[in-house]
Order: C-alpha cells, then structure tokens, then sequence
C-alpha cells in the first residue's frame, strides 16, 4: 500500500495547524487550542499529534513566521540595490512586529514561566541582518563595522510600538533614523 497521500494530507494538516494558529493567537495569545484545531478542521489528536502542548505550537509558529522574514532578504537583494533592499527588509521587519503581537504574548506567555523553553534565538533574521549589512557595506552605503546584533539592538524600538492604531508613521521615523545613522561614515557618501 502506498501512503504517500497520507504523508501529503499529513503535511497540508500540519500547514493548515500553522495558518489557522497564527491568525488566532496573533489576534488572541489565549486562543483555545480545540478552537484552533476547529477551525483548521482537524481533530484534537491530528493537532496533538503534530503539536505535542501549547509551547511547541507557538514556537514552531515563531521559527515559522521568522524564517519567512529572513528569507525576504535574499530575495530583496536579488531585485533592487543593497541600499533599498536593506530598507525594505525593515518594513518587513516592522509589520511583522506590528501584525503579530499577539503571537508575540503567547511566546512570552510560553516562555516565561519557570522550567518553560527558552524563547528561540533570533538565528535566521540574524544572518538575513548581516547578509543585508554587508552587501550595504560592500557597496559602501552604510558605516563599516556594523554588527548585526548592533543592527537588531538599534530597531529594538519597534518592539516598544503599541501595535493598534496608526504605528506606521512612527515605525518609518524610526527606521529612518537608524538607516540615517547607518549612513553616517559610509565610504559612499
């Protein structure tokens, strides 16, 4: 017997899991997980089966979600200069911020209690950072010597940004004052 349409249908509950999750716990950090599991049209046990608890769906949700923001990078630099590249990748950055806050509740609800897994490293937007970094420093339109630790310290603001209302406005000062600052020093300029 063949099953590789279960390993197919496996897969799309799994992805459905991630989807429905995301839109509920961005909206409400204490959505119900058998409410989560109603609405991707999964029983509890498919949802258990590929989410053990609560903490492994919110962090698979986050390594998830981060992954597709670092993974805007490449593709930024391949379609426009390092400069606007750089740019853009922060807006990204910034509506992530913005538009998952209630994800980022449910990590912290998940994290912080005693014995609770660690909330998981920044790895991939990490790297996204510094490959970003240094193609901007490579074609001598940022400061050189720019950590991307530095990078994630300094847009560490968008995190303080109430996520209801109008946060575009500030998030773009905000991110053009570092890019401002980025370019201070630049060879280029």
């Amino acid at each position: 017997m063949n099953d590789a349409p279960r390993r197919s249908d496996a897969q799309r509950n799994r992805e459905r899991i991630l989807e429905v999750a995301l839109a509920e716990l961005s909206r409400c950090a204490d959505a119900p997980l058998s409410a989560i599991a109603k609405k991707a049209g999964v029983g509890q046990g498919t949802l258990y089966r590929n989410f053990p608890s609560r903490e492994a769906l919110v962090l698979e949700i986050y390594r998830h979600e981060m992954q597709h923001v670092a993974d805007s990078a490449a593709h930024l630099l391949r379609t426009r200069p390092p400069e606007q590249a750089l740019r853009a990748w922060m807006d990204r950055l910034a509506e992530f911020a913005m538009t998952k806050a209630g994800l980022a509740d449910a990590i912290r609800q998940v994290t912080s209690a005693p014995g609770s897994p660690a909330k998981p490293a920044h790895t991939p937007v990490t790297e996204a950072a510094e490959l970003l970094l240094r193609a901007n420093e490579e074609a001598g339109t940022i400061r050189p010597g720019v950590t991307a630790d530095d990078f994630l310290l300094a847009i560490g603001g968008l995190w303080q940004l109430g996520p209801h209302g109008d946060w575009r406005p500030r998030a773009t000062r905000l991110l053009d004052l570092v890019m401002d600052g980025l370019r201070t020093g630049a060879p280029g300029r």
